[in-house]
Parts: structure tokens; C-alpha cells; sequence
């Protein structure tokens, strides 16, 4: 077990960014998984209840500002198999597309910042809209839906006439498979509200987390090729971080060895001192607490 876990830890660590998000998705949906059959087993209901209070993206803004990391969170959290494998399909083909054209940074952080933006977008609609006033309470967002679909319209709106050979279909231009996505989410939304609209509001969260994470895409590349990359090397901070975790080792080991130092040269000092009484006096001057440190310091 050890030797399969070191050789997924060093595969993570060598491996792309592309990698690195399928591996921490997956990773978190086993975890998910595992402890919803731990907590069902021993009847722990609070397991599961865990995970919708913590780590979903809530729409009400006053259970949001205390639980702020659920906008990164809910990115990385699938509520069963269907749902990580649709999401994870398109991220790495979208991802590889986006590689082809744009680097590692820009793929990590279209992935967060996509995200975020379909977070947001889902939030600002469920406080702004009326429709969705009696479920603000209880709705919350899950899944990479938002971050995927950054990724997509991103590399489309940067590479539109990209062609890509689709079984029974021949060539098609990335512009069109992108049109095509975004139409259909939109229609399945509404045909989702036309059918059953008293019980898909919640539902309705992830098709604006959808648009909104779409948007993110859409409107990077734009500034982009205006010369402004909205990027953030991730791996910068993480860098500043170990730094000053290294700083802070070091400055403490410096503290540590200058009061061993201090400690030493008045233990020395000490020492000097009783020497000098015994030069003087002889050693049946020295008090009791002078005859122990003297002998004690004779064993060291």
C-alpha cells in the first residue's frame, strides 16, 4: 500500500497541471465515497452532513461569509460517478486542446478563476432573482462543471477555427462544438424548468454556475489577446510559502543557537568563578549548590 501511494504521490508531482486536477478530483471523490459508506455503516449521519455544510457553496451570502473556502471547495466535489466522469471527460480533452495552444499557469488558473466566476455568478443570481427566494437557504453548488467549461470556451475563443476530426461527424471547428455546448445547457435548463419548475430551482444553480464559468472563459482570452493575461502563477505562491517557511526554520534555529550560546557562556561564566573562589579560598569555601555545579559540569 505504501509503495502504490509513493508511486501516485511522485506520478502528482512530476506530472502536469492537467494531471494534478484529475488526480486531486478523483482523490477527493474516493474520500467522499469512502466515508458516506463509512458513515451509512456505523449510521454517522454527520459525515455526510459534513461535507453539504463545509465544503458545498451555499447561496446565502451569511452562511457564505462564514464558510468563504467553499467557493474554492465546491470545484472539487462530485456527488456520484456520472457526475466526475462527465466533468472529468471534458476537462482533460478540453484541457489537452488548451495545452496545445496556452501553458501550464493558464490552465490551473482558468480552472480556479473559472470556477469562481461560476460560483459567484450562482450566488448573485439566487440573491438578485425572486424566483429563487424560498430555496436561497438550503441550495448549494457542487462539481467542476463551471471550471471545465472555462477551460473549453477559452481554447475556442482563443483557437475558433481549430479543427477537430469527431467520429460520425468529420471536421469541426472548435467555435461550433463550443455554440453547440452552451445552446444545449441553455435548453436543457429550460426544458428542466418548463417540466418539473417547482423542484429544479436547485438544479438551476449549475446551469448559472455553467454560464458564469463560460463568461470567465470567454472574457480571459479576450483581455488576453489585448495583452492582459488575468493568469496567476499558483506555483509563485506556493514558492513564497515554502520560503517563508524555510525563513522562519532558519530564524528559529538562529534563536535557538544564540540562547545556547547565551546559556553556554554564562554557565562558563559560572564555572570561572568558582574556579577562581577555589584558587583563592580553596575548594571548602564553595557552597553546596557550587560543589554540585562544579560536579556536575565535571561529568559532562
Amino acid at each position: 500500500m505504501s509503495n502504490l501511494f509513493n508511486k501516485l504521490k511522485y506520478k502528482y508531482q512530476l506530472g502536469g497541471n492537467l494531471k494534478k486536477l484529475l488526480y486531486i478530483n478523483i482523490g477527493i471523490f474516493i474520500i467522499y465515497q469512502f466515508l458516506i459508506i463509512f458513515g451509512f455503516l456505523f449510521e454517522i449521519n454527520t459525515i455526510k452532513d459534513f461535507f453539504r455544510n463545509f465544503l458545498y457553496l451555499p447561496a446565502n451570502t451569511t452562511i457564505l461569509i462564514n464558510r468563504p473556502w467553499t467557493l474554492f471547495t465546491y470545484m472539487f466535489i462530485h456527488f456520484d460517478f456520472l457526475h466526475i466522469i462527465f466533468n472529468l471527460i471534458w476537462l482533460y480533452f478540453g484541457s489537452k486542446l488548451f495545452l496545445h495552444f496556452l501553458s501550464q499557469k493558464q490552465l490551473i488558473s482558468t480552472y480556479i478563476l473559472g470556477g469562481l466566476s461560476g460560483g459567484l455568478s450562482y450566488i448573485i443570481a439566487y440573491n438578485l432573482f425572486p424566483v429563487f427566494e424560498d430555496s436561497i437557504l438550503t441550495s448549494k453548488a457542487i462539481g467542476a462543471s463551471a471550471s471545465v467549461l472555462a477551460i473549453f470556451i477559452a481554447i475556442a475563443t482563443h483557437a475558433p477555427n481549430h479543427i477537430l476530426r469527431l467520429y460520425l461527424i468529420g471536421n469541426i471547428k472548435l467555435k461550433y462544438i463550443a455554440i453547440t455546448i452552451i445552446i444545449l445547457d441553455l435548453l436543457l435548463w429550460a426544458i428542466k424548468i418548463d417540466g418539473v419548475f417547482a423542484t429544479d430551482l436547485e438544479n438551476s444553480g449549475g446551469h448559472i454556475a455553467h454560464i458564469g464559468g463560460a463568461f470567465y472563459g470567454f472574457f480571459y482570452i479576450i483581455l488576453l489577446n489585448k495583452g492582459f493575461d488575468l493568469s496567476i502563477n499558483y506555483q509563485n505562491f506556493i514558492n513564497i510559502f515554502n520560503n517563508q517557511k524555510k525563513e522562519r526554520k532558519t530564524r528559529n534555529q538562529q534563536n535557538n543557537d544564540d540562547i545556547f550560546r547565551n546559556n553556554k557562556a554564562k554557565k562558563q561564566d559560572e564555572i570561572n568563578l568558582i574556579l577562581e573562589k577555589i584558587s583563592q579560598s580553596g575548594y571548602e569555601s564553595l557552597t553546596k549548590e557550587e560543589k554540585e555545579t562544579l560536579f556536575k559540569e565535571s561529568k559532562k
